[in-house]
């Protein structure tokens, strides 16, 4: 069991939250219990994963896609009201990270993605002027559809391939909506940039650049950073810890 305080802490120093200025708030979301032992883990804070969470007692939530987004509409009203109220009544406490768990080192959204691909996250690279990913590299060449395969199979996500390259060995990852990032990296040398999303206009980025774009699901790719955050609460405070798939199709 951990204290509601103790656990914010202990996030907020592992993930450095004040390192980034992000489009929503970091932490604690929605108080609930001051005490914590039972923890859902989840991508989104809908409404199904809120209602997951009550069925199993929980006592708080964790999540990458929380609330209080940067240019949303702000009354608590309809589903935005039907979901904090269910966390109040409940007692459930919601803490969110967005960035903060895309970017993290070890528990990152993207670092769990290269090690479910088995990629070498690669050390020294020039850092790219705002862009939040990473670059790695496989240990061989693989062919776009082997790529494609591996993805596919690891993320249970059908996955999209657009491009025109030749064999797939350094990779950029982004996960989630962050396919724009696609045209700061035509000149870093990478053969593919892998991400959550896809726009019309990275087709043409992709195709006109010679290097392969897979578009692997925002949901699929940013399971990982909730998953093995929550695993690492599990053995921190002894808690029972519980991750909730709950998929979709983009």
């Amino acid at each position: 069991m951990v204290s509601r305080k103790g656990l914010e802490q202990f996030l907020h120093d592992y993930l450095n939250v004040d390192q980034f200025k992000d489009y929503c708030p970091n932490g604690l979301q929605v108080e609930g219990s001051e005490n914590i032992q039972t923890l859902v883990t989840g991508v989104t804070a809908s409404q199904a994963l809120i209602d997951k969470a009550v069925a199993l007692n929980a006592d708080a939530i964790l999540v990458h896609h929380g609330y209080f987004w940067k240019g949303e509409f702000e009354p608590i009203v309809g589903v935005k009201k039907r979901r904090i109220g269910s966390l109040i009544a409940n007692d459930i406490n919601l803490f969110a990270f967005h960035l903060p768990l895309d970017m993290h080192p070890v528990s990152g959204n993207n670092v769990q993605l290269a090690n479910e691909l088995s990629l070498t996250v690669l050390d020294g690279v020039e850092p790219i002027l705002g862009f939040p990913g990473i670059i790695c590299d496989f240990d061989e060449y693989k062919s776009a559809f082997d790529v494609r395969e591996l993805l596919s199979k690891n993320l249970e996500f059908d996955v999209l391939h657009v491009g025109e390259g030749g064999a797939v060995k350094r990779v950029a990852i982004c996960t989630g909506a962050a396919q724009g990032y696609i045209d700061l990296l035509i000149d870093k040398g990478i053969d593919a940039y892998i991400s959550g999303e896809i726009s019309e206009r990275t087709v043409h980025s992709a195709v006109e650049a010679g290097i392969h774009y897979f578009a692997a699901g925002h949901h699929a790719t940013e399971k990982g950073g909730v998953q093995a955050l929550g695993e690492l609460l599990k053995t921190e405070f002894n808690l029972n810890v519980y991750f909730i798939d709950l998929p979709v199709p983009v």
